[in-house]
């Protein structure tokens, strides 16, 4: 019988397209990471991890202005079995997936009350996913989440965000050995929150861990995933989609260290824009440390611009320390829509119309069939065709 708990939570541009892709080592030039706010310099938007991102429209979060003065609806259905836990911030198992490394996660950290803990038990394996619902009701809020899911346990936590509000959080998941986690991160705010959130992922010897981030609404969203590795053996899916409408700014921000020998890791991220001022920004860093020998890591973002006045930032980095690895690349590409495309639709007697909406459902695709969880497809699916239908 699946359980239901409900948690407090808070207090707690007509133009052309303009692109960035380049490649450069900045993940050992980041700021270190730290659970104290005050070890982060205000930042100013200079700083090559805030360069992209609107300051001005953080509500604060940024600067320490912003306090905890709002409200989040909070209910977590999960089947029989999971244990379900508000703890203080001195347990054992917050921080251990990864410590803030901007002053956002780090404000997030020193302002929250209670910590939730999901805990998937040693071989579980759930027939159901853990769903949380997260509805914000206004004002600022901050939280910390941790999933832990223990060895060769397998499981699926969906994450729906919705409503209104200001939102900072830090979210663990812990993968124990063996185990098999897939999460799906639902950004679906009105048109005036803003979220920034950092993921970490703890990944054990020979456990999978698969992601897949949907971010529609917001008017700014900034999402930080982070992976590490445990032990040999571990393998990271992180997928990605996004759809960004006039004056909306849409940021994710990836990091995979490879700092154990035979992991692999995969990423692909894809991208919709239209609409005045519509941006989207994607950063995807991957380390190789020394130690990892074996490693086999791919990165590949795709944008698709449906109108002019968008921009999309994409900037790959991979930082490699040793030469024994399997393989290692990225790929990034801006277009407009394939004309070729176009035309072979409606040579073929289908509208301009239903023929662009064709190509977009096709360039998303392969991202929602990783969902794999049916309702959670049609939603999304729907979701795509109401954008689409406001661009016509």
């Amino acid at each position: 019988m699946a359980e239901a708990q409900n948690i407090p939570v808070g207090s707690t541009t007509a133009g052309s397209i303009a692109v960035a892709a380049e490649s450069t080592v900045a993940t050992r030039m980041s700021a270190p990471p730290s659970f104290d706010v005050a070890d982060f310099p205000v930042p100013h938007g200079r700083e090559e991890e805030w360069r992209f991102t609107p300051l001005a429209r953080l509500r604060g979060l940024h600067d320490g202005t912003a306090v905890a003065d709002g409200s989040m609806k909070a209910q977590i259905d999960a089947p029989e079995g999971v244990t379900i836990e508000s703890v203080e911030r001195d347990d054992a198992r917050i921080g251990k997936a990864g410590t803030p490394v901007d002053r956002v996660a780090a404000q997030a950290f020193t302002s929250f009350t209670k910590a939730t803990v999901v805990t998937v038990p040693k071989e579980a394996v759930l027939t159901e996913p853990v769903r949380v619902s997260l509805h914000g009701e206004g004002g600022t809020t901050f939280g910390h989440t941790v999933f832990d899911v223990q060895a060769f346990a397998e499981a699926v936590i969906v994450i729906d965000h919705t409503g209104d509000g200001v939102r900072a959080a830090n979210v663990e998941f812990l993968v124990g050995d063996g185990a098999k986690l897939t999460v799906v991160s639902v950004q679906d705010w009105d048109a005036t929150a803003v979220h920034c959130s950092q993921h970490n992922t703890l990944v054990g010897r020979d456990a999978s861990f698969k992601s897949v981030v949907v971010t529609f609404g917001g008017d700014v969203v900034r999402l930080h995933p982070r992976i590490s590795y445990a032990g040999p053996g571990g393998a990271a899916e992180l997928f990605g989609l996004y759809f960004t409408d006039a004056g909306q700014h849409q940021e994710h921000r990836l990091l995979v260290t490879h700092d154990a020998p035979h992991c692999t890791s995969n990423v692909v991220y894809k991208g919709a824009l239209q609409g005045e001022g519509a941006h989207a920004v994607w950063i995807g860093d991957v380390l190789i440390e020394k130690s990892a020998e074996g490693t086999d890591t791919y990165e590949m973002n795709r944008n698709l611009v449906l109108t002019d006045g968008a921009r999309v930032d994409s900037v790959p980095n991979l930082e490699i320390e040793t030469g024994e690895i399997v393989g290692a690349g990225h790929a990034s590409a801006t277009g407009r829509f394939d004309d070729e495309q176009l035309f072979y639709l409606q040579a073929r007697g289908i509208p301009a119309e239903e023929a662009r909406r064709l190509v977009v459902r096709g360039f998303f695709a392969e991202l929602v069939q990783q969902i794999g969880v049916a309702d959670i497809e049609e939603r999304l699916l729907a979701k795509i065709e109401t954008e689409l239908q406001a661009s016509v």
